[in-house]
């Protein structure tokens, strides 16, 4: 079973949308886009680097293919992220595109669900989801997610598309890894674990 990374950046409050820039999504009358781009450090850049560096295959929806088809293309030769984003296999999750021009694109069709449930059984690396707030909430709504690679910036937006909102179902999680940017993004990956686990506390339990 290949694995499934969700790697999303959200806002302390849990806000992802339109991290990269002012008209990215403006949705819902939305006037915060470009919230990410003051903390984006050397570091940072590094760390997410690595990260895209380990996916066999992106997993993403029509907006953010819409955003990615038109701008990673346009990136040089030897930019590292921009390299591996144009040559890796990109599978687009979409109900309105006929088709995906973006070298390496196949559209999934019929169940979102189903169609994400065969390419997890299907040979392969890593499958990586990058932006793609409606498509996440069907994965997790199903189930399908294996991590979640949350990079946690310090500001409030207040209202958005939250990361976690309407297909979140109780799940318990595992935290495999955190560290905190210079400029105080603290990024942290969480592994599924199970069901959530509930007790009570207060003195008369011993747990106070």
């Amino acid at each position: 079973m290949r694995n499934l990374m969700v790697t999303t950046f959200v806002s302390l409050d849990g806000v992802m949308q339109g991290p990269g820039g002012s008209d990215e999504d403006r949705d819902g009358g939305f006037e915060h886009g470009g919230w990410s781009v003051p903390h984006m450090g050397a570091d940072l850049i590094e760390r997410m680097t690595t990260v895209v560096r380990r996916a066999d295959a992106l997993l993403v929806g029509r907006r953010t293919y819409d955003i990615f088809a038109a701008t990673w293309p346009l990136a040089e030769a030897d930019d590292p992220i921009g390299s591996k984003m144009n040559s890796v296999r990109k599978y687009v999750a979409s109900r309105t595109l006929d088709s995906v021009s973006w070298q390496n694109s196949t559209l999934l069709t019929g169940d979102v669900a189903e169609a994400v449930r065969t390419l997890k059984e299907s040979d392969g690396g890593e499958i990586q989801v990058h932006g793609s707030g409606e498509l996440i909430q069907t994965l997790i709504e199903h189930d399908l997610v294996d991590e979640f690679h949350v990079l946690v910036f310090p500001v409030l937006i207040g209202s958005g598309k939250r990361l976690f909102g309407r297909g979140t179902v109780p799940a318990g999680l595992r935290l495999v890894d955190t560290t905190r940017s210079d400029s105080g993004v603290v990024v942290s990956t969480y592994a599924r674990a199970g069901k959530v686990e509930y007790g009570a506390m207060g003195p008369e339990t011993g747990n106070w």
